[in-house]
């Protein structure tokens, strides 16, 4: 599984990866110690394919022939997951190399054809009589699979016939072509002007530094950096519209093909998530606005800015804390962060840094960004590009909290069951910033400039993460039902939308100007299906879940344990009310708001103490 947080190129203007000690670099060799293993695992798909197609037609022989196919189904994938998981790692260390690329493209090609080839089980399957899958829901060989056939129901009126999957499933490496071509001209062909660096000299933009420019103190430097962008990417907007929409057309027909209401509810009921869990998310963010809406007159007056606008987000509201940390200082601090989850915890923590799971830095054609990416079989790596600042740290925590939820999960579980939803996916690595900010807030109780600092940071974390991903989830939703209801998505219709949106959320503390209309033509994660609104309702999880890890509860640290060892051997909400939050109610939501408007009111109360306002 990959959770990516930003997909983005990184500079050209940056050493080669030969440069790169080592000890820097991930391992890939754990994986395939060279080129050739890999092919030798590419080539015998073929061979694991006639395994699980010589099922065909058996399903309703006996227990032990259905046993036998999600035996061999299993096999297939586990070895299909390595192949892929070895191309797209090594793709990443340099984006410009057309031979791992070559190998990522052969293994992505080779996953649609193995998708329609294999497109018959869950028709057959649906097809036995009832009798036939009572008898299985009860046979002790099934027993083990028994959720398995339960989920298959679960989709049995949006299952097509063996032909119609196994043609859908051969078309979905061409479906994801709007996908391919906005990464690669996000990734390749979009070139960014010079502007100012803070320094007295200038420097070429780029998707890597953009966010460190838009932290400047320097209200010019961020002003150039953030129209310098916007305007590149309106130069390209036609273009942009013509992949998000071709985008959004593949999930419509999918919609249409399998029967559902919406794409919406198309994308939800994968993970078996009703639709409220989306709509009450967006309601409940939308009444709270007036919080978000106090923190913003918060950082006008702080920053003593009468026309607030768009780039004065995320500069900090303290001065003087732009102190860099080495990555020796940036694993310390996030290991002593995790110590509250246990010895277990912080032993196979220690294995990220001392087996290489992590690749830590920038490189010429790396790509940028930070996720964490494997299989049941690989380390669970993280792809990073540590530059030291402090959100470089909050990035570490919140990647080594994917790879740790995946480790957790795969030493705990069979493969059949060890990938957990992608819903969750958000939660243990948001608990672990929400750790690391704990833990520097009092390693700071002395300061009270950097705890002001680290108060701000939590609360632009929050802004980022629960209103800002919410923001994300309606537009989304927006794009989708314009479509499903025959208007065409434009250029044009799509930036007032944008602009409409950012000015409801942002309301008249700032100005939402012409410029962000178009911040939806950056955005990787509206290509992700409904992904964003994980980002909010993961967060509101996590505020919860790690409040009761640092209360020292025993029974609520192991009830967290518990949701990170649990795969998908449940339903995905039954998972997180096991470990104590109800994402069916709007309450996770409005407790995570509620900390942000303590924080809002804690923050004012620290500056006015320190005289800063």
């Amino acid at each position: 599984m990959f959770f990516s947080d930003d997909d983005f190129p990184s500079p050209s203007a940056l050493p080669p990866r030969s440069e790169i000690d080592d000890s820097l670099k991930w391992n890939l060799a754990a994986l395939y110690a060279s080129i050739d293993d890999w092919e030798r695992d590419f080539a015998i798909l073929d061979s694991l394919l006639n395994a699980a197609n010589r099922f065909n037609g058996h399903l309703g022989d006996s227990p032990e022939r259905l046993k036998g196919a999600y035996e061999a189904f299993d096999a297939l994938h586990r070895t299909l997951e390595k192949v892929y998981t070895h191309a797209r790692l090594a793709s990443d260390e340099d984006i410009s190399d057309s031979e791992p690329m070559g190998r990522l493209d052969r293994i992505t090609a080779r996953f649609a054809e193995l998708q329609g080839a294999l497109a018959w089980f869950e028709p057959e399957l649906l097809a036995l009589p009832d009798e036939r899958i009572e008898e299985y829901l009860n046979s002790a060989e099934l027993a083990f699979y028994k959720r398995s056939i339960g989920e298959t129901l679960r989709f049995k009126p949006h299952t097509l016939s063996a032909g119609e999957e196994r043609l859908l499933g051969m078309a979905s490496d061409a479906l994801s072509t709007p996908e391919k071509v906005f990464s690669a001209l996000n990734n390749v062909d979009i070139v960014f002007p010079e502007v100012p660096d803070g320094k007295g000299g200038s420097v070429v933009l780029t998707h890597g530094n953009f966010s460190k420019l838009l932290e400047s103190e320097n209200r010019e430097v961020r002003e150039k950096a953030f129209n310098a962008m916007y305007d590149t990417f309106g130069k390209y907007r036609d273009t942009l519209t013509a992949t998000l929409a071709g985008c959004v057309k593949t999930h419509l027909l999918n919609r249409a093909a399998r029967k559902y209401p919406s794409a919406l509810d198309a994308s939800l009921h994968v993970d078996d998530v009703p639709r409220s869990v989306y709509e009450n998310l967006i309601s409940t963010v939308r009444k709270r606005l007036p919080d978000f809406h106090s923190y913003l007159e918060l950082r006008k007056k702080v920053l003593k800015i009468d026309d607030l606008g768009m780039h004065d987000l995320r500069n900090p509201l303290i001065s003087d804390r732009d102190k860099t940390f080495t990555w020796g200082e940036a694993r310390a601090m996030v290991l002593a962060a995790l110590a509250p989850l246990g010895g277990e915890y912080a032993k196979l923590a220690e294995r990220a840094f001392d087996e290489r799971w992590i690749d830590v830095m920038e490189s010429k054609g790396k790509r940028s960004g930070a996720y964490s990416g494997g299989c049941y079989d690989s380390y669970p790596y993280i792809l990073m590009n540590f530059n030291g600042t402090l959100n470089d740290v909050f990035t570490l925590a919140h990647e080594l909290g994917h790879s740790m939820h995946s480790l957790l999960s795969k030493t705990n579980q069979e493969y059949h069951y060890a990938d957990y939803r992608i819903f969750v996916a958000e939660v243990a690595s948001t608990t672990n910033e929400l750790l690391l900010h704990d833990y520097l807030k009092r390693s700071s109780s002395d300061d009270d400039e950097l705890s002001a600092h680290l108060l701000t940071h939590l609360l632009d974390e929050i802004r980022g993460t629960v209103y800002r991903q919410t923001m994300f989830a309606e537009f989304e939703k927006h794009i989708h039902e314009e479509l499903e209801a025959g208007r065409p998505l434009t250029a044009d219709s799509l930036s007032e939308s944008y602009c409409e949106l950012n000015k409801a959320y942002h309301g008249k503390v700032i100005d939402a100007d012409a410029r962000i209309a178009v911040e939806w033509a950056r955005i990787p994660h509206f290509y992700y299906n409904f992904y964003v609104y994980k980002y909010a309702t993961g967060f509101s999880a996590a505020a919860a879940l790690s409040k009761g890890v640092l209360s020292g509860n025993s029974a609520k640290l192991e009830a967290y344990l518990g949701f990170l060892k649990a795969g998908s051997t449940k339903n995905v909400l039954d998972i997180m009310l096991d470990a104590g939050v109800d994402l069916r109610s709007s309450k996770p939501v409005d407790d995570a708001l509620d900390l942000f408007a303590e924080t809002t009111a804690e923050l004012a109360d620290s500056l006015f103490s320190t005289k800063i306002i």
